[in-house]
């Protein structure tokens, strides 16, 4: 058996093994596409209007929040902009809870309070990540299966490329207008379509990769050159001493420094020490739709003296390009690092990916059903050697 034929039958194996796992992460990836868009059209209580008056201090917004959720923990205050309403949000990993509340920054008038455990994108993100099993078991699945999907990418490239010049057009192009065959057509959607998404298919996959397993993010960090930690820790406030001073409304004060240094930030987001030994948190994106372009600060709570981190998730100017590249992970898995036109093309590159392990399974299906007919059947075999 030829090399080329034993990468074939890990190729057909391999899509057998997890062709149904991504088929649905790559459909609820492209449900995922246009989520935000989606979401900022539909759900009007994300809007207000601006008005000539200062925003509600956070310690102001984090009151009303808590009278409305007193048994939560409140995680962050957000702002979003002079025509966006502000977020509270509580969130917790054990017992898990996720809610916001969206509140008019200028008034506090609470517009909507939102389960974000509920609603379709959850269900579909759900599936996406879990398979909408328990996340200890669905997580895994996820992950084997698209490092699965990563090595028949390359198998796949290996058996694309065209062993002579006469089959070069047949690798670039649909050949449809020769043929009425059904199967040829399948072949070529599998072939050429796979070729053509197979780059970026590369990049959603090392970027899902990321998220699956920490030993594949740790080692695709070290290789681009990475030496931080991606291990995010929040740094200790020391507790003050008992001679000095502790500083009133160090949120208020942090959210002033953030927007008298941030002035044309897009989202400006505090979050309160959850303990006497945190830190208060602050951060600034430049950049709406996107998450990399953010400065990740961090405050003793008792003195505001700004402390600085070993992980990725500190000021911007201070990433190499290996911490970029990480902090861009979630904008390119969801092509929004493209824009409106980014998010377009994740979505088609998505849709045709969804395909391949149909079109895969329907090669396969055609020659073990070519093969079963030209083999004899046993009953005439039989008949055959009795007469």
């Amino acid at each position: 058996m030829t090399l080329k034929k034993i990468i074939g039958k890990v190729h057909l194996w391999l899509g057998l093994t997890s062709g149904l796992v991504v088929f649905i992460v790559a459909i609820t990836g492209c449900l995922y596409a246009f989520k935000d868009e989606i979401e900022n059209a539909t759900e009007p209580y994300r809007r207000v209007s601006p008005q000539a008056t200062n925003f509600l201090l956070p310690s102001q917004l984090a009151a009303i929040a808590r009278k409305k959720l007193p048994k939560r923990q409140l995680h962050a205050v957000k702002y979003n902009g002079k025509n966006k309403a502000a977020e509270a949000i509580f969130y917790h990993y054990e017992p898990t809870y996720y809610y916001t509340i969206y509140l008019n920054p200028y008034t506090g008038e609470i517009q909507k309070l939102k389960d974000m455990e509920r609603g379709f994108f959850h269900f579909i993100l759900d599936g996406h990540f879990y398979l909408w099993l328990p996340p200890t078991i669905g997580q895994p699945v996820v992950a084997s299966s698209t490092l699965i999907f990563l090595i028949m990418l390359i198998s796949g490239l290996i058996l694309w490329f065209p062993i002579n010049k006469a089959a070069i057009k047949q690798r670039f192009g649909y050949r449809w207008k020769k043929t009425t065959q059904w199967k040829r057509k399948n072949y070529d959607l599998h072939n050429v379509s796979g070729f053509y998404v197979s780059l970026l298919a590369l990049v959603f996959a090392v970027t899902g990769l990321v998220w699956g397993f920490s030993w594949f993010a740790q080692g695709y960090y070290t290789a681009l050159g990475g030496k931080k930690s991606l291990l995010y820790v929040d740094p200790v406030s020391a507790k003050n001493p008992a001679n000095l001073a502790v500083v009133q409304a160090p949120l208020d004060k942090v959210w002033l420094t953030m927007q008298s240094e941030y002035p044309n930030a897009k989202s400006i987001e505090v979050h309160p020490p959850e303990t006497d030994s945190s830190s208060i948190a602050a951060n600034a994106n430049f950049q709406a739709g996107t998450y990399w372009k953010t400065d990740y600060r961090y405050f003793n709570q008792y003195s505001l003296q700004e402390m600085p981190v070993e992980h990725i998730y500190g000021r911007l100017k201070n990433a190499g390009v290996a911490d970029k590249l990480l902090r861009m992970n979630y904008d390119i898995h969801v092509g929004a690092i493209g824009g409106l036109a980014g998010k377009i093309l994740a979505f088609c590159i998505s849709l045709v990916i969804a395909s391949l392990p149909i079109t895969g399974f329907y090669i396969w299906y055609g020659r073990r059903w070519k093969k079963a007919k030209k083999e004899p059947r046993a009953d005439r075999v039989l008949a055959k050697t009795l007469s």
